[in-house]
């Protein structure tokens, strides 16, 4: 019951702010831009898709192997599509059921498998904060721009000049780093005291497991193919977003920094708890792309178009490794197998 209320409050959320985001579309102009696109641009897009799972299947082996497993990059493959399907039906269950395809395809325990995913969600975290470094760096004006808008207004501060948004994102800045140290100084102190409270030492536990997550790559055959992978996996969904401003026209004359901008905000959208991003995306991304000129309109009906295409393409390519791994036979782990496992 209570996964059942988790996934319906989920799915109004999302629905709730999926009512908000179109309430004042007309929803007839946006679908007669979509029957006049250029889809042939989703062909590169399925090509990008499948590099990046691929990609992101060598790289979740390169963890494995440490731990005495090696699955075939196929079965791998089919694991991360699976992961992406289930993720679209019901939110954080991808992980879960990635590692349980493994666990079928490849006889890799899922308690193994699974501590090897959060050590790869860890670096995806740090790839999409470095990207957001990126971006503010290189697009600071447009981006103080947009979160003021957010936030500024809310604190009666307004647009204001660049200075104003620089005194602004600095306070910010300082607040922030000045939390962290006191929550940090708090927690030496406390430490003993804290670990009484079982959700504390529940949370604390989630934060060492990242930190070890994080140093696991030092025990890696070849650390530098997994630096390499990572990039290629946020580069393949870097240009899934770009070439998709060549769909419609009002789009295409958007530039590299305005795809780094877009990649993000989905990647903030697809981090809420909602099923496969379903409105924090099209918010996120819609307003983004206001920021590069398009009207209100033109950019909810590119955010649409990228979210739903992408939504599309991994229930396709996730139901087809789905259904491989009903119909594979499973993996045969031999005696020789398990000894050098054990050791």
């Amino acid at each position: 019951m209570k996964n059942i209320l988790k996934y319906c409050l989920s799915l109004a959320i999302a629905g709730g702010l999926m009512w908000y985001v179109f309430k004042d579309m007309d929803l007839a102009a946006m679908w007669s831009k979509f029957q006049n696109a250029n889809h042939s641009w989703l062909i590169l897009v399925t090509v990008f898709t499948i590099i990046a799972a691929w990609s992101r299947a060598a790289r979740w082996n390169m963890l494995l192997e440490p731990l005495g497993y090696r699955p075939s990059a196929f079965d791998a493959t089919v694991a991360v599509f699976t992961g992406y399907f289930a993720n679209q039906l019901i939110p954080r269950a991808g992980e879960v059921t990635r590692c349980g395809t493994l666990n079928r395809l490849e006889k890799v325990p899922v308690n193994v498998s699974f501590g090897t995913v959060v050590a790869e969600r860890v670096f995806d975290v740090i790839s999409l904060l470095l990207l957001i470094g990126l971006a503010f760096f290189l697009e600071f004006g447009r981006l103080s721009d947009f979160f003021m808008s957010l936030f500024g207004e809310k604190l009666g501060l307004g647009q204001g000049n660049g200075n104003s948004q620089i005194v602004f994102l600095g306070s910010l800045a300082v607040v922030g780093i000045g939390f962290l140290a006191a929550a940090w100084w708090f927690y030496r102190k406390n430490a003993d005291r804290l670990r009484q409270n079982s959700l504390f030492a529940k949370i604390e536990g989630f934060v060492l497991g990242l930190i070890d997550g994080l140093l696991s790559v030092r025990k890696l055959r070849n650390p530098g193919m997994f630096v390499f992978h990572t990039v290629l996996i946020w580069t393949m969904y870097f240009l899934s977003s770009y070439v998709c401003f060549f769909v419609l026209p009002e789009s295409s004359h958007l530039t590299l920094l305005a795809g780094l901008t877009i990649l993000i905000m989905g990647g903030l959208g697809m981090s809420a708890p909602v099923q496969g991003g379903i409105g924090p995306y099209h918010i996120l991304v819609s307003s983004a792309l206001v920021l590069y000129g398009l009207s209100k309109e033109n950019g909810l009906a590119l955010a649409t178009y990228i979210h739903g295409t992408q939504m599309i393409l991994m229930l396709i390519l996730g139901g087809i490794s789905f259904i491989i791994t009903l119909v594979k036979s499973p993996k045969v782990v031999t005696k020789s197998e398990e000894v050098e496992v054990n050791k």
